[in-house]
């Protein structure tokens, strides 16, 4: 299915928007090395996140099926995530464009104190 990406109701433009936040991307990198974890010690490995902006991005992680939650039944429950076959395919192109970001920071960065 291929969309205009100019159009606000375009569904490839609203997953682009989803997947293109830096939490989104951060707790993608954080599952694909790890496997599974739990909801705290996701949070401890995402330096800066909150804990209900941790929330949202994990519901919408499972929400838009990239992610799988399982919860153990203990006193508090145990919540633990972990990606799907689609979420790992993600991270691919996600991991194309951090490297992207690493080598072209510098100069970004500088073009940014020329404009100024």
């Amino acid at each position: 299915m291929t969309g205009d990406l100019f159009s606000p109701q375009c569904p490839t433009r609203t997953l682009l928007d989803r997947i293109g936040t830096k939490w989104m991307s951060m707790a993608v990198k954080v599952l694909a090395e790890t496997g599974e974890l739990r909801f705290t010690d996701l949070r401890r490995r995402m330096p800066g996140v909150s804990q209900k902006m941790l929330s949202v991005t994990l519901q919408n992680l499972v929400a838009d099926g990239l992610a799988a939650r399982r919860v153990e039944d203990t006193v508090p429950p145990r919540v633990h995530y972990r990606l799907t076959e689609l979420g790992e395919s993600l991270e691919v192109p996600l991991a194309a464009l951090r490297e992207w970001a690493e080598a072209n920071v510098a100069e970004i960065v500088q073009a940014r104190g020329r404009s100024t």
